[in-house]
């Protein structure tokens, strides 16, 4: 079923699902009152304009009563989050697909503490476009080439592309010269209770060939090949290998870092993405403009946002 509230100003509307069984909350206001007890104005202002919705669209009141499991849609207010600084350049548009060079910092989509200083929020309200979907995602942390599919119709047709595997992706990453394999499998899990993810036992879930392409002193810049997308798969294989990506806060050990300290990037980078077109079957590849220092220039630092 479709949200039956448009995106408004870049951003989609909100799910909440309501609880079961309901017998604490006899009407949706109450349980949205419990929930949110912070924002009990800012709702009560928006359920006053109509503008919280069941699943048909019809506005809720004082007295809608809560049905248990249901959902109800609204835009809530985005959070107060500092500017990431950094221009996000459009390598490509075109009818469906719109191809950008994402910074580091900038998350893919709104999560969390990160809702508008995201890619997707950026690149609606940029482009005028409210259809833009990601095709896939990179993490908050890495930069360089990301897809969006420009309007619904096209959307399966890329995202399954990238599910199904049936696209290169080439990365770089700067870490220390050291004896790595050229091909690391592992068996990968991430679970909802810690923030990095974990090689286990087990079946290989996660493929990754490695290569030393320069050298500056002690570090190298490696050319990275995944086969599988395993969630931090590039970032746990250097680690577990004795040589992490430099910048990276959280392997092999997690270090504080604050959301608005962009001194030290971590350094990797999705430097290629190529397929065959799922529409038209012409080949498609594009390209990172960015670098990784000692290697290059910063990869932010010479693009500043506005």
């Amino acid at each position: 079923m479709p949200a039956p509230l448009p995106v408004r100003d870049g951003l989609n509307p909100t799910r909440i699902r309501l609880p079961d069984p309901p017998a604490e909350y006899p009407t949706v206001v109450a349980y949205l009152r419990a929930r949110f007890p912070d924002d009990a104005d800012a709702l009560a202002a928006k359920i006053d304009a109509g503008e919280v919705v069941d699943a048909r669209g019809t506005p809720i009141t004082a007295t809608t009563p809560l049905v248990p499991r249901a959902d109800v849609w609204l835009h809530r207010d985005p959070p107060v989050e500092p500017e990431v600084p950094f221009a996000l350049p459009v390598l490509h548009a075109d009818r469906d697909l719109v191809v950008v060079d994402k910074p580091h910092f900038l998350a893919t989509t709104p999560r969390g503490r990160f809702v508008v200083q995201s890619a997707l929020v950026r690149l609606r309200r940029d482009l005028g476009n409210d259809e833009l979907s990601p095709a896939h995602r990179l993490d908050r942390l890495t930069a360089g080439v990301l897809v969006f599919t420009a309007r619904p119709e096209v959307r399966r047709a890329y995202q399954e592309l990238f599910a199904a595997r049936a696209v290169t992706k080439i990365y770089e990453a700067v870490a220390p010269v050291g004896d790595v394999p050229t091909l690391i499998r592992s068996r990968i899990v991430k679970t909802r209770d810690s923030l990095q993810a974990r090689e286990v036992p087990g079946e290989v879930n996660a493929e990754t060939r490695v290569e030393i392409v320069d050298t500056a002193g002690d570090l190298a810049l490696y050319r990275l090949r995944p086969s599988t997308g395993k969630t931090h798969q590039l970032r746990v294989h250097l680690a577990s290998a004795g040589v992490p990506i430099v910048g990276d806060s959280l392997y092999p050990a997690p270090r504080e870092v604050a959301v608005d300290d962009y001194r030290d990037p971590l350094r990797l980078l999705a430097r290629s993405i190529a397929f065959d077109d799922p529409l038209t079957g012409a080949p498609r590849r594009f390209e990172s403009a960015r670098s990784l220092p000692p290697f290059g220039p910063p990869a932010d630092a010479r693009s500043p946002r506005g």
